[in-house]
């Protein structure tokens, strides 16, 4: 058990090259880990079996109950659910941002869009994805077909920081694409100005669509704890600033918790789900709080 959990340390993950097989592990360790705290007595059924029949596809059959029960069984799926569900990911320059060698912001949200991608085409249901930066660059409408998730994996491996950050734009612009009711869960850090980009999220409300929004922080950009002289560098203009973060370090941290309370604050107003993520958040923390919000909708 420990050794699949352990996949659910970003730093870990981190190590795998191959987007599918993050997602797997990734999903594979959630499951082993559902009946741990924090999560006892929180469980999801993907299928149930029956006896294998003359005729049946072979490649329905559970060859991990025939190991263990000496008998043929095949996978009888649920009838699909019919949920669409939209993962829409930030790739602006600032979700490279990195800090002490941790997983960058977008390496985070791409591995937890894979997961998430991985787990919903493993309940049958559909699931797309949306890619922007300044505007949107990838759409892929939702799909249920399993081949499905290998393009979609193709995609966020591909992924590399892009231009300045227009998140309202770009969420109004996907809102509009979008033609079926569904579930939108955005990945983003939600580094942009406020008042425009919680316009957008109630784009997503206003044409009937359920939302999760997934702010996603290095934890730096939280505590602001650089200690002596720094330099910064704006991801997004290269400007440059030589400065000593202590002095600010009290005044950025209340400023920084006004931004996220806001949000949080909106968002629980507009009926928009908030989850605040860092990049040293194990991955299972996200994988629930879509499973909690599938059970609520259906």
């Amino acid at each position: 058990m420990e050794q699949a959990t352990k996949f659910l340390k970003p730093e870990i993950v981190a190590q795998l090259a191959n987007m599918e097989l993050r997602a797997r592990l990734v999903v594979e360790g959630f499951m082993t880990g559902l009946h741990r705290s924090p999560y006892h007595g929180f469980s999801v059924e993907f299928t149930e079996h029956r006896p294998y029949m003359p005729g049946d596809d072979t490649k329905r059959i559970d060859w991990k109950a025939l190991g263990k029960t000496g008998r043929y069984y095949v996978k009888q799926f649920e009838d699909e659910t019919n949920l669409k569900s939209y993962l829409l990911v930030d790739a602006s320059r600032s979700m490279i941002f990195s800090s002490a060698h941790r997983v960058s912001k977008l390496d985070y949200a791409t591995t937890v869009a894979a997961a998430l991608a991985h787990l919903m085409i493993e309940q049958r249901d559909a699931v797309g994805l949306a890619v922007y930066d300044e505007r949107v660059r990838t759409y892929l409408p939702p799909r249920s077909a399993r081949l499905y998730l290998k393009q979609i994996f193709s995609e966020l491996d591909a992924l590399r920081g892009g231009e300045a950050t227009n998140t309202a734009a770009s969420l109004n612009a996907v809102a509009e694409q979008i033609k079926r009711r569904g579930l939108v869960i955005i990945l983003s850090d939600l580094l942009d100005e406020p008042e425009r980009v919680m316009k957008a999220l109630k784009h997503f409300r206003h044409r009937g669509h359920e939302v999760i929004v997934m702010q996603i922080l290095d934890p730096l950009e939280r505590t602001f704890a650089f200690g002596a002289d720094a330099l910064f560098r704006d991801l997004e203009t290269q400007e440059e600033m030589m400065t000593q973060p202590w002095h600010i370090q009290r005044a950025y941290q209340s400023a920084i918790r006004s931004f996220l309370k806001r949000y949080e604050r909106e968002c629980r107003e507009a009926n928009i789900d908030y989850v605040l993520l860092d990049t040293q958040t194990p991955f299972d923390r996200a994988l629930v709080e879509y499973l909690t919000k599938r059970k609520r909708i259906h």
